[in-house]
């Protein structure tokens, strides 16, 4: 066997130049590794990857401390394979200063784990952080005891209120000659969504939002009636389900609205890859639905629920983030009305947004009499790149949208 060491890289297959940063060493320099154990976590821009170490033995070296930007392909360590000594100045810290940083990231690293031998996800890593709370405070419930997303969000619910404790987590203020404020260091995830919104607002696509009213009133009842023989077949039946299938039938109206930008030409893409907006613990991340034309309303609603639980677990593979065509923000489901401009994703046409349902009063006419109805509706928005489309592309669009959804079949 080569008693070389064995490097442990970043993930080369991440597209079109995206870089990631390393969030923490699972291992510090001197411990011994598992072969296919979780070793290194680098957050993206949209998720969080773990490295797996290549081979059993020693981590001997730290090339990329905590914090430190990476590319793909980029070499990040080095293990001594079981068997094989590293030499001293490899394993000690103090002799390189790369070394000597990389060991207290991986010490600090550990002492998070403190006693608690079980692995903890990233997602249940950062909510720990989040709550205050330690491993040894939360009862894992996940096989061989391992915790859970769950877990920690009851022990967060269970824990009684302590001001002492609160006031000791809190970040600390700023004093100065203006007002006390508080201090959030900014995460890679936050700086990198910052970057690309204004980029994409400022530099890239001029925006132009249109906005209509859709009745619900047919969805309403179709969900009513359907609801539970869904849940039945472990699909759940949200409403976003219902504008990805009025999306896709619009864009087939207006495929321009599947499209990128191109300095050469406009390339209209031949499948639809619907990002859906999903609130997380972390922030905001937009899983994709691949080929969502090929999807019947059920199937929308299965594959929508299970990239939603795994965002909100920190599940995600970036593969799953990736290659979104056209997007979905359904910011209704926090209680706002409508939202304008939503910024473009990169490389994409258009967005829709979707408002809160709530009952309104409506005119409408019946029998050549006019009279007023209460009505669930909403508002919905198109933004899109004025570059690509038009006012008219854009009203007829929603004109599609509109209708699919008010006349929803039996």
């Amino acid at each position: 066997m080569s008693t070389a060491p064995v490097e442990v890289r970043a993930p080369a297959e991440q597209s079109e130049g995206s870089r990631s940063q390393v969030l923490r060493w699972l291992k510090s320099v001197g411990e011994p590794v598992q072969a296919h154990e979780p070793l290194i976590e680098l957050e993206t821009d949209k998720v969080t990857v773990e490295v797996a170490a290549p081979v059993a033995g020693v981590l001997m070296e730290i090339l990329k401390p905590e914090t430190a930007e990476v590319a793909p392909g980029d070499l990040l360590g080095r293990i001594a394979r079981s068997g094989t000594q590293s030499p001293p100045a490899e394993r000690h810290a103090g002799v390189d200063a790369a070394v000597t940083a990389a060991a207290v990231v991986g010490a600090r690293a550990g002492a998070d784990r403190g006693a608690d031998p079980t692995h903890l996800s990233p997602a249940v890593r950062r909510l720990l952080a989040e709550r205050g709370l330690s491993p040894q405070q939360v009862r894992g419930t996940g096989p061989g005891g391992r915790i859970t997303v769950d877990d920690v969000l009851g022990a967060a619910d269970a824990r009684p209120a302590d001001g002492e404790a609160h006031a000791a987590a809190q970040p600390a203020i700023c004093a100065g000659t203006h007002p006390a404020v508080q201090r959030v260091p900014h995460s890679a995830v936050r700086k990198r969504i910052a970057a690309r919104m204004v980029a994409s607002l400022l530099n890239t696509a001029p925006h132009v939002t249109t906005v209509f009213e859709v009745d619900m009133t047919r969805v309403l009842a179709h969900r009513a009636r359907h609801r539970e023989a869904f849940a039945s077949r472990g699909a759940s039946l949200t409403f976003t389900a219902y504008f990805v299938r009025a999306a896709v039938q619009a864009i087939a109206v207006v495929p321009h609205a599947n499209s990128r930008w191109t300095d050469d030409a406009l390339e209209i893409y031949q499948s639809v890859n619907f990002g859906i907006g999903t609130a997380t613990p972390s922030g905001l991340v937009v899983p994709v639905l691949r080929a969502a034309e090929t999807l019947d309303l059920e199937q929308t609603a299965r594959e929508i629920n299970e990239l939603a639980r795994r965002a909100r677990a920190g599940a995600l593979q970036p593969e799953e983030v990736r290659g979104g065509t056209f997007t979905l923000s359904n910011h209704g489901v926090s209680g706002a009305l409508f939202a304008a401009p939503i910024i473009l994703p990169a490389g994409q046409a258009a967005i829709v947004g979707v408002g809160k349902i709530e009952q309104r009063v409506v005119a409408v006419t019946d029998s050549g009499a006019d009279h007023c109805q209460i009505r669930p509706r909403c508002y919905a928005t198109l933004t899109i790149d004025h570059r690509v489309m038009d006012g008219e592309q854009a009203n007829q669009f929603m004109q599609v949208f509109a209708a699919r959804l008010a006349d929803w079949p039996e």
